[in-house]
């Protein structure tokens, strides 16, 4: 969203337990085949309406359920809507047990397509039939295969003017892609922090400036051939940081573990 002030508005309040139930967003969650923990799932989980397992996330999903006691009670509390992918990599007794519920299992074997963009592809015709977008949270991305991980940043990248609100969380971080522009982010110190990064990836380079950091940039080109704004800090005193870049960019921030 745009503001008067002419900053594009981002908050990360779906991540705080407190407020997850009363903002009122619409979200559509999709859990990648790469590990997470369960109060992580509790927390986005909650903050999403729909929610899909990208082909082997199904395995992830169902095996953390499975070591944390209740098993059949959290299993049936964390049914997903749908599974699609490829199913090269979802297990015969993952699929056996959702079939058993219900729960679409989709195979799609377009070669061209990752199971991530399978899923997408399913919200966008979810979206057209409702008439309304969904906020993507996507559950994994940031561990595992490093080829895997630069393909993500490559398709919300290139994604980011027709799915503006893409957000992707690990047990670490949060990242999304800020578009060319001037950015203000709401900061929970609850949830986000302390460490922070502007990460030109995708592009030759940016301009940046920003405030609200430790460490706050004037006009300052960034790129990989030169300087990368990582490990900085978010200010505890500081509500907002504002950025403006003059080209995409990835920003991510620490999450917190009491999340």
């Amino acid at each position: 969203m745009v503001t008067d002030t002419g900053f594009v508005e981002w908050e990360t309040s779906f991540l705080n337990p407190l407020t997850t139930n009363h903002d009122g967003v619409r979200r559509a969650l999709i859990i990648l085949n790469q590990p997470f923990s369960l109060p992580l799932l509790d927390t986005v989980w909650n903050a999403c309406s729909w929610r899909c397992c990208a082909d082997g996330g199904a395995n992830r999903l169902y095996d953390l359920l499975g070591e944390a006691g209740n098993t059949e009670l959290l299993r049936n509390l964390y049914t997903p809507d749908l599974i699609k992918g490829d199913l090269d990599s979802l297990r015969e007794d993952v699929r056996e047990y959702y079939s058993t519920k219900a729960l679409p299992v989709l195979q799609d074997l377009d070669q061209d397509t990752t199971d991530l963009m399978k899923c997408i592809e399913t919200l966008e015709e979810k979206e057209r039939m409702e008439g309304h977008k969904y906020e993507t949270v996507i559950l994994g991305g940031f561990s595992g295969r490093l080829d895997q991980t630069i393909h993500l940043l490559s398709h919300i990248y290139k994604i980011r003017q027709i799915r503006s609100r893409v957000y992707v969380i690990t047990d670490d971080n949060i990242g999304w892609v800020l578009d060319g522009g001037h950015h203000r982010i709401s900061i929970d110190h609850e949830v986000l922090g302390p460490t922070c990064g502007l990460l030109p990836v995708g592009i030759d380079s940016t301009v940046l400036s920003t405030s609200g950091l430790r460490w706050n940039l004037d006009e300052t080109e960034s790129s990989f051939d030169g300087l990368v704004s990582t490990s900085n800090h978010l200010v505890p005193a500081e509500q907002f940081v504002t950025i403006k870049t003059s080209r995409p960019i990835w920003w991510c921030a620490e999450l917190r573990r009491k999340i």
